[in-house]
């Protein structure tokens, strides 16, 4: 039999599932998730190959796209399952143990940990906020037009003038887009309880039209959540050119990052 590592995908409450809730989900490698508790907490696992998650094959994994997507797809799968029916801390993707007696030493060692932020986290979700503003691009250095325009006005001036408007017209969209975070920033009072700022998406991440200047993650109770959706929705209504998009609501990604372990700790524990 090829020999086996642990796989976590989150920490939740001991006793907030049981195993016949799991019986269907299927997680990284299409493997079942069953859970590996201690005292108040327990971490949701999967047994995958180590021929595919050593910490070696985790190294060329990572840096394969397509490996990377399907793998991340099924982590996150996991969590979201989990998320919809108790509270969850997600762990990074690729958090790989030795085995389950690994995974149990980590959880009693941050067993007080996790039990405070799980109480924390309770009956609330994360909502995803980015701005993002249709700028016109920033007119490249270039040499004036030498030939005279229609209606004979002198080329430098014409082209002076050109650059002028781009100019203007991208101070004004980034005006109205630095409002709109604003009115996110205004609308989130009272409702969220918590942020986190990301670092905007650029390039091949963003995956949109426009360029994205607010990356943000709310925390929100749950009963609030539909009010907080309304309002982020409509936080950039009047402000041409500027589009707020809203995702979620998720389990809470960005307010459990200090407690995860670092990806493929339990894999460097030969």
């Amino acid at each position: 039999m090829d020999e086996q590592l642990c796989y976590a995908y989150a920490v939740l409450g001991a006793t907030a599932l049981d195993e016949k809730s799991l019986a269907p989900v299927r997680g990284v490698a299409d493997a079942p998730v069953s859970l590996v508790r201690h005292g108040q907490v327990a971490a949701a696992v999967s047994a995958v190959p180590a021929a595919e998650f050593s910490e070696a094959a985790l190294r060329a994994g990572l840096e394969d796209l397509r490996w990377l997507e399907a793998t991340a797809r099924a982590h996150h799968f996991v969590i979201e399952t989990l998320a919809g029916h108790t509270t969850v801390l997600p762990l990074r993707l690729a958090t790989v143990y030795l085995d389950e007696s690994r995974v149990r030493e980590m959880l009693a060692g941050r067993e007080t940990e996790f039990a405070a932020l799980l109480d924390r986290l309770a009956s609330h979700v994360e909502w995803g906020v980015k701005v993002y503003v249709e700028a016109p691009p920033e007119p490249p250095p270039a040499q004036a037009p030498t030939g005279a325009p229609a209606g004979g006005e002198n080329p430098g001036r014409a082209y002076l003038r050109s650059r002028r408007h781009q100019r203007q017209a991208r101070e004004d969209a980034w005006r109205l887009a630095e409002e709109a975070v604003r009115r996110t920033e205004e609308e989130a009072r009272g409702l969220a309880v918590e942020r986190t700022r990301h670092r905007p998406q650029q390039g091949g991440l963003a995956q949109v039209p426009g360029e994205n200047i607010a990356n943000d993650a709310y925390l929100v109770p749950r009963r609030l959540s539909e009010e907080f959706r309304d309002r982020m929705l409509h936080a950039a209504d009047g402000l041409p050119g500027v589009r707020v998009d809203v995702t979620g609501p998720w389990a809470p990604y960005s307010f459990t990052a200090p407690l995860a372990p670092d990806a493929r700790e339990g894999a460097g524990q030969r």
